[in-house]
């Protein structure tokens, strides 16, 4: 497989990947792109591997995790805006009401990968270990204290709406 048909089959499917990871669109396609630029650099090496496309998801999640690492990761710049001025995004309003984007946001970048790569990309634990280089007993803890946290977050939801 060349590395033009590649990105045509599969680039969208790694922005969705980078998109549910992040939770944010431009970091998705940041991360795809880093991703398949690195593996463009050595694509005669990554075409011959038996999955060219775990290797390229892989670096997506290893840049990902390597990103929440940085300072700059929760620095948003922000600027003066004239609210008269400005036209509102329904979109956003969507994506915000969405208690489910909530709650993984709560996650740690880890724990978040990992329930990604298990119920988005429907990854077994040997997969998704070999991907983040842990064991997969690491991965089946980590995602059951991930799914703990979020049925917390999602009990403590239910009771601000019945006081609410």
């Amino acid at each position: 497989m060349e590395f033009e048909e590649y990105v045509s089959a599969r680039g969208q499917e790694l922005v969705r990947l980078g998109f549910t990871v992040s939770g944010d669109y431009q970091r998705a396609e940041d991360l795809a792109q880093i991703a398949l630029m690195q593996a463009f650099r050595s694509w005669r090496k990554v075409r011959n591997t038996d999955d060219p496309h775990h290797y390229v998801r892989r670096i997506l999640v290893n840049e990902f995790l390597s990103m929440t690492r940085r300072r700059s990761y929760g620095e948003a710049p922000t600027a003066d805006v004239e609210p008269q001025r400005t036209v509102p995004d329904h979109a956003t309003n969507i994506a915000n009401s969405d208690h489910l984007w909530r709650a993984l946001a709560t996650l740690s970048a880890r724990e978040r990968v990992v329930l990604v790569l298990r119920y988005y990309q429907d990854l077994d634990d040997q997969t998704i270990a070999d991907v983040l280089g842990i064991k997969p007993s690491s991965v089946r803890a980590t995602a059951s204290r991930a799914l703990a946290s979020l049925r917390k977050t999602r009990e403590s939801h239910r009771v601000d709406e019945r006081l609410s």
